[in-house]
């Protein structure tokens, strides 16, 4: 199924409002993601200045590296990472992890205070 029409029924699962992320707003990526490092991270700042608020990575460890996340446009998701698109409409405030066997979505407030 695509996962672009997968995005309102996430919402409504994890009873949360629906948010879209226009495919051309950008995330934040980071390069480990689609190299086949698990798990996939993603979490959501709110939305500011063209940017969808999202920033995704994979792996255990978020690195502070200031290249660490590179501008991406989220129709790009298809071809690097296309199963986090599911969970962009996600609001801001949301995160989410992606591992064989295993998806947590979880509200996390702190998001909120950038």
């Amino acid at each position: 199924m695509d996962p672009w029409a997968l995005q309102a029924e996430i919402c409504r699962k994890h009873g949360t409002p629906w948010d879209p992320t226009d495919p051309e707003q950008i995330v934040g990526l980071a390069r480990n993601v689609g190299t086949g490092l698990q798990p996939v991270n993603g979490l959501r700042h709110p939305p500011k200045d063209g940017t969808s608020g999202w920033y995704i990575w994979a792996g255990e460890e978020l690195s502070q590296a200031s290249d660490f996340f590179e501008p991406t446009h989220a129709t790009h998701l298809a071809t690097r990472s296309p199963e986090v698109i599911q969970y962009l409409d996600l609001g801001p405030g949301w995160r989410f992890l992606l591992a064989p066997r295993q998806v947590d979505v979880w509200y996390d407030p702190t998001l909120l205070k950038v």
